[in-house]
């Protein structure tokens, strides 16, 4: 009995692993989306019928036809081809396909299992809110795109914020259940303050990234080319201090680099204090392997960031940056797993 129960969880521990490296893949493949402009080149939301791509000329033809209708092609791509118009229909028809893939992986298995009675009951609330997560964030796709199709030449960036933040969300509950269900990484009963501190880093990586989708989806990444400096200057010149505590902060593409750049140093200088209070105490001895990766990973994060604004937003440095974003959620995940209360 003993057995079987094991070895269920066994794979209910593969379907959650599965599905959080295909959320991760979707967030790798949502970035690329984005930094190729091509976003908008499907115009509708095939639920279903959008599974297979176009297969003849005139499928493509048509395609075309309505990406013609919208304001990206007649003010900013009206010379394109059509083969230069397949190139931006891959990378959206590439990101929908793996939505779909992974709402079906992830809602089979599920019936499954409730089916089946398999599901511990502790944590069948989760797994359901997982999925309510995984259909809203479909919606939420949409929202964004449909918020380009008509007035504007891109998409909302407060959307592709949200469409980025919910898609680090679903990552994190899914990694975190499996994190529970294997029990693989030992947890540690940890100070209450160190274990807070632990858990404010994490909220601050998933608030940069939020920041860094915004920022994004103003092109910030492409003016102030320079560092440590913005231009020479500590603070952009085009803007004014006071201007940090209006809400057209999230409107300016300047502000909104420099804020970026600020909370990058901050969550620095948050887990140097981790890694001090870490290691000062002996009883910590096992949080030390997670910490000095984690610490590697925020140099290589935050190196990466430089190499991103030095290149105005390079194509291949700012997909390497957001990659990089998604193994230091993972890594701090861990640690914050290892260092919660049982």
């Amino acid at each position: 009995m003993k057995e079987n129960i094991k070895n269920l969880n066994l794979l209910i521990s593969y379907w959650l692993l599965i599905t959080t490296v295909l959320v991760a893949l979707i967030i790798i493949v949502g970035g690329l989306t984005r930094l190729t402009d091509s976003g908008l080149s499907i115009t509708r939301w095939d639920l279903f019928s959008g599974i297979l791509p176009p297969l003849t000329q005139a499928d493509w033809i048509n395609y075309f036809e309505l990406y013609k209708k919208i304001p990206e092609f007649q003010l900013i791509n009206f010379n394109m081809t059509l083969d230069q118009f397949k190139v931006i229909f891959f990378w959206e028809y590439a990101h929908r396909l793996l939505g779909k893939v992974i709402g079906l992986f992830y809602f089979i298995p599920l019936v499954i299992f409730s089916f089946l009675r398999c599901l511990n009951k502790k944590y069948i609330f989760n797994y359901y809110l997982i999925l309510f997560l995984i259909v809203l964030q479909g919606v939420v796709g949409w929202y964004m795109v449909k918020s380009g199709l008509s007035e504007r030449t891109d998409v909302s960036h407060y959307r592709l914020s949200a469409h980025l933040t919910l898609a680090f969300v679903i990552f994190t509950f899914l990694f975190w259940n499996y994190l529970k269900l294997t029990k693989k990484i030992k947890k540690i009963n940890v100070d209450k303050f160190i274990s807070l501190i632990i858990k404010l880093f994490f909220l601050l990586i998933i608030f940069q990234i939020s920041l860094g989708a915004l920022v994004s989806g103003l092109d910030a990444g492409t003016i102030y080319n320079t560092w440590p400096l913005m231009n020479g200057s500590f603070f952009p010149d085009d803007s004014l201090y006071k201007d940090l505590f209006k809400f057209s902060l999230l409107e300016n593409p300047s502000l909104l680099q420099f804020t970026h750049r600020i909370t990058a140093y901050i969550i620095f200088f948050i887990f140097m204090l981790i890694a001090i209070l870490i290691f000062k105490n002996k009883n910590l001895v096992y949080l030390r392997k997670i910490s000095m990766i984690i610490f590697s990973f925020v140099i290589f994060q935050i190196f990466l960031g430089v190499l991103t604004i030095l290149s105005g937003a390079e194509i291949l440095l700012a997909s390497m940056h957001q990659i990089g974003s998604i193994i230091l959620v993972s890594s701090t995940l861990i640690l914050v797993f290892q260092s919660s209360e049982n």
